[in-house]
């Protein structure tokens, strides 16, 4: 596990990274994102007002986690694949002075990361929320993603889970 603090629009979060976290029903998810791998190469999406990041997003009513990632990562990099699951991050707000009971997000959620490896990778037409995607070398992903230094360690589990 592995615990930092982040300032997510004003607000003071705390992220854990809980590698191969058991997700239950009452396991409050609110979001789901994949490392996407391809001949070596990482996957990431440009999202408006996000940057590059993992192909990822929120649940819609009624769907499973696992349907959610592989929609999301059609929808932000136009691939198919095959997932494993990783882990996740548990997002508190419990030390959060500015946290809304009443907003959108749980005082606790959590975020699922899943591994895609490609098996189908289909022309880029830009009918969603991504710009554009890339194909980067796994040394290379911490210079070009927009994210907290968790991204890191989730990409390191990612690339060993292939070699277990």
């Amino acid at each position: 596990m592995r615990t930092i603090y982040v300032n997510w629009g004003g607000h003071h979060v705390k992220l854990t990274w809980i590698p191969r976290m058991v997700l239950t029903e009452s396991t409050k998810i609110t979001s789901v994102h994949a490392v996407c791998m391809k001949d070596g190469k990482v996957l990431l999406a440009h999202i408006n007002d996000r940057g590059f990041n993992y192909p990822g997003g929120h649940l819609e009513a009624g769907e499973k986690v696992e349907e959610t990632i592989v929609r999301e990562a059609y929808e932000e990099g136009y691939v198919k694949g095959t997932i494993s699951y990783i882990g996740s991050i548990e997002v508190s707000h419990e030390e959060n002075p500015s946290f809304d009971p009443n907003g959108k997000y749980p005082l606790i959620g959590y975020q699922a990361f899943f591994r895609m490896d490609i098996v189908e990778c289909l022309p880029f037409l830009r009918e969603h929320e991504s710009l554009f995607r890339v194909w980067v070398e796994p040394s290379e992903v911490p210079f070009v993603l927009n994210d907290h230094e968790l991204s890191k360690i989730i990409l390191h589990d990612a690339l060993i889970l292939n070699s277990q």
